[in-house]
């Protein structure tokens, strides 16, 4: 099919972006063809998403709102006004961002695809029914009229639900946990964890928590001994202190000021924790109750959300709960079946409902989201699982004239899976939108129609076009760092051999959709366990084997379905995941490498500091007398501009440096610490060697290939892969003989260059001792690992399973290896480039 929709008469055919100076573009000019698939390439930092969601998207996004009533825009989120100096013929556009919003208890995979919506629909139309009586009637087409319908048994008319009430948002909601599947119960051995003390002492720990220090006189009254330990009570005396009654007592109570007499009400312990989840208005409230809460199944509904009326309808033997706990593939092939299971009269709006459940399924299933259930909890999908769910529900809309900006949208997917990504992609042109996407996946980047490559290297190395082109003419730029991966000729890392040191062994029974495991970990090497999205890779590596080294490190029990662990003693586990970095802005790189402290030291150790009575902590950013006072140290201010949304803006009394104008009088190789914050860990490296502590760490930081990163940067605004570079820091130069770190696709956001330098990083840990364990998708990588663990064959029923392991080349010749499959091509690719290698 063709890759893009052909321009038409008289229309723009290009976004013209000039004078771009978002971040660090530096006054990039660009176009940017319409109703084209776009690539925008580069190394991590170079300016893709700037350029792409700074001006393409804030462009496109803010222009369409400006149309709008002031009325309406007081209540929409908006962008500032990009740094450009112009930008023409941008479409209105639309944003799906690496990280969609996690979403709320209330929703399901089945909710934010709308399937359920489908499917309630199904049950409330061609289900057969009861009679208040208990009897089962057929379906009938007089439901779909919405016709009354009598009982053939016993005359008893026939309440046929409507999609509404067999909704667990609202009249379907089991009353119990009013729709949410899980409830709260108070935990009992949480609310006396030390049974040796007495009530006196403090054993119940809410009323001490809460302000109730009152609570043993008054229970003192109803007669229990509150000057005996916990454990020693009666049991009578032990259900009044958990479940009494709420009576008020006499009693007498104690003072500086003398003896007093009072009527107080008693409030029991499990009474205390539930009137305090009531109060419970803020997160550090919640926090506090929850230690006191266990969070488990409706033992109702178990489950399923729905009342119990809302689970008589059924589509042959399937209600709607048990319909919805089947796996996304399983459900397409049961919805199939339906029209011919119904009389002929229902078939043809059976096949009409079942038409659009499959239309909209369809896509979820090519993009690798058949193994999901439709009851499974919307917060509980991965990023790449919600960014797909958010690509699919796009296409469905059927837009026209819509800019498209993706990125990263091949987070999470196995080359499998590309086909179906390109086919939405499509899908979006073909309906005269236009796509841009930025990504470093070299499957994908050979599909684009246009090619725009940022670079050449990151921060203040970066921020322009170094080259444009379709993919196949790539090559014919000179300054592309790209056109070697997209033409198979750049060098791929070698595996190493094996060390011997033995291998860590695991055996494990069933969990969720993963049959019985037994895998042996080599130690002292790379190891890539791989498969497609829901194999099994995450039960597997961070659901078994984490846990139970965990446990064995801390002396604990194994894990339940974990049956055997055979590792060396001593070995300690350590999960290196992309979570942000600091809670704030407050933390820096600088400050989390830990050459802030140093740096602090050596400026108040200036002659200028000495004679002004400053010491170190007078520069910190933080809480020093040297802070800027308009920002307080944040390097930004929060402006209320009325009706429209706060704006966070740079300080403009610090312009961002963090510190007041009196920190300038403080120089240091005539550099103030503000402005040594504004460097970047490269070029701070010349300016640190008489500080031998910092400068290592510089050089560290370097290694990983993070010295674009400027000392003073948010850490909380790095990506993923920097975070988890970062995290590694300190880990390079020790032996790590007796660690194992396990790094959840460490490649996502990374262009092959610095996959390069990662597994450079991660060579380094196996040459220092270390085990590492990477749950991946990315080629390059797995190619470059010393062994690999695949999964599969599909996803969730269809997976589970060990199906290869080996050297990269033993995956690639493995039959019935999905992953071996594209590995052999990949492989393949670079070999016959490199005689030499094969």
């Amino acid at each position: 099919m063709a890759r893009s929709t052909p321009d038409q008469p008289g229309q723009p055919n290009l976004i013209a972006v000039r004078g771009a100076r978002v971040h660090n573009l530096r006054g990039v000019d660009v176009d940017v063809p319409l109703r084209s698939m776009v690539g925008v390439a580069g190394v991590s930092g170079s300016g893709k998403s700037s350029l792409a969601l700074g001006v393409l998207y804030a462009e496109g996004s803010r222009r369409y709102i400006e149309a709008l009533s002031t009325y309406t825009r007081r209540r929409m989120a908006q962008s500032p006004r990009a740094a450009v100096d112009s930008v023409e013929h941008v479409p209105v556009a639309l944003a799906l961002r690496q990280r969609p919003a996690v979403p709320g208890v209330r929703s399901t995979f089945g909710t934010s695809t709308e399937l359920l919506n489908v499917l309630r629909l199904m049950f409330s139309r061609l289900a057969s029914h009861t009679c208040p009586n208990g009897h089962r009637i057929p379906p009938t087409i007089d439901v779909a009229a919405e016709a009354a319908i009598n009982c053939p048994e016993c005359g008893a008319v026939v309440h046929a639900p409507s999609a509404e009430e067999l909704s667990f948002n609202s009249a379907g909601a089991c009353p119990t946990c009013e729709g949410i599947g899980t409830v709260r119960t108070v935990d009992d051995a949480a609310l006396v964890p030390d049974p040796s003390l007495t009530l006196d002492e403090g054993a119940v720990a809410p009323w001490q928590m809460f302000g109730f220090n009152v609570q043993p006189d008054i229970v003192r009254e109803f007669g229990v001994r509150t000057d005996v330990p916990w454990q020693d009570l009666r049991e009578d005396e032990r259900q009044i202190v958990l479940d009494g009654p709420e009576e008020k007592k006499h009693i007498t109570v104690t003072s500086v000021k003398g003896l007093h007499e009072l009527d107080f009400t008693f409030r029991n312990a499990r009474l205390t924790v539930t009137k305090e989840l009531e109060r419970a208005d803020t997160e550090k409230r919640l926090s506090r109750v929850s230690r006191f809460l266990h969070e488990g199944q409706c033992p109702d509904c178990r489950g399923s959300r729905l009342r119990p009326e809302a689970l008589l309808p059924r589509i042959g033997e399937l209600d709607l709960a048990a319909a919805t706990a089947l796996s996304l593939g399983d459900v397409l092939a049961w919805v199939a079946d339906i029209p011919a299971s119904l009389p002929a009269e229902m078939r043809e709006m059976a096949d009409a409902l079942a038409e659009t459940f499959t239309a909209m399924a369809r896509r979820l299933v090519e993009l690798g989201l058949g193994y999901l259930t439709l009851d499974r909890a919307g917060a509980t999908l991965s990023t790449g699982e919600r960014q797909r769910v958010q690509l699919a529900r796009a296409v469905r809309n059927r837009t026209t004239g819509v800019l498209y900006v993706l990125d990263e949208p091949s987070i999470g997917l196995h080359p499998a899976n590309l086909d179906g990504l390109l086919g939405v992609m499509r899908d979006l042109l073909a309906d005269g939108n236009s796509v841009v996407f930025v990504d470093h996946d070299v499957q994908l980047l050979r599909e684009a129609d246009h090619l725009i490559e940022m670079g050449p290297g990151a921060g203040t190395e970066g921020g322009q076009v170094i080259a444009e082109a379709a993919p196949a003419a790539l090559a014919e730029e000179p300054d592309s760092l790209l056109a070697p991966f997209l033409t198979g000729d750049a060098d791929t890392p070698a595996p190493q051999p094996l060390p011997d040191r033995g291998t860590l062994h695991l055996e494990t029974g069933p969990l969720h959709t993963v049959h019985p495991l037994e895998v042996d970990v080599p130690l002292g090497a790379l190891t890539a366990v791989t498969g497609v999205s829901g194999s099994g890779k995450t039960t597997l590596v961070l659901e078994s084997l984490v846990p139970a080294l965990l446990a064995r490190a801390d002396g604990g029990a194994l894990p339940a379905h974990v049956t055997a662990l055979d590792a060396p003693e001593g070995l300690a586990v350590h999960v290196v995941d992309e979570t942000p970095i600091g809670q704030n802005v407050r933390s820096t790189v600088a400050t989390y490498s830990g050459v802030m402290d140093a740096l602090r030291k050596a400026y108040a150790a200036t002659d200028q500091a000495h004679e002004d009575g400053l010491n170190a902590s007078d520069f910190s950013h933080n809480t020093g007398s040297l802070a800027c006072p308009r920002c307080e140290g944040t390097g930004e201010v929060s402006l209320d501009v009325q009706f429209l949304p706060d704006v966070d803006i740079v300080c403009p009394e610090c312009e961002g440096g963090r510190f007041a104008p009196a920190s300038e009088r403080y120089l240091r190789r005539g550099l103030s610490l503000p402005a040594l914050l504004g460097r970047t860990v490269r070029d701070a490296l010349t300016l640190t060697e008489d500080l031998p502590a910092v400068h290592r760490k510089l050089v560290r930081l370097d290694e990983l290939g993070l010295g674009y990163l400027t000392l003073g940067e948010a850490t909380p605004a790095l990506s993923g892969g920097e975070a988890q570079r970062l995290k590694l820091v300190g880990r390079l130069h020790r032996d790590q003989s007796d660690a194992v770190f396990v790094l959840d696709e460490p490649s996502v956001g990374l262009h092959p260059l610095d996959v390069r330098t990662l597994h450079g990083v991660l060579r380094r840990l196996t040459e220092r001792g270390a085990t590492v364990l990477l749950i991946e998708h990315d080629l390059d990588l797995i190619a470059a690992a010393d062994h690999v663990i695949d999964m599969g064959p599909g996803g969730g029923e269809a997976g589970g399973r060990i199906v290869a392991t080996g050297t990269p080349q033993e995956v690639a010749a493995a039959e019935g290896s999905v992953t071996g499959r594209y590995l052999a091509g990949h492989l393949a690719g670079h070999l016959a480039g490199h005689p030499d290698q094969r």
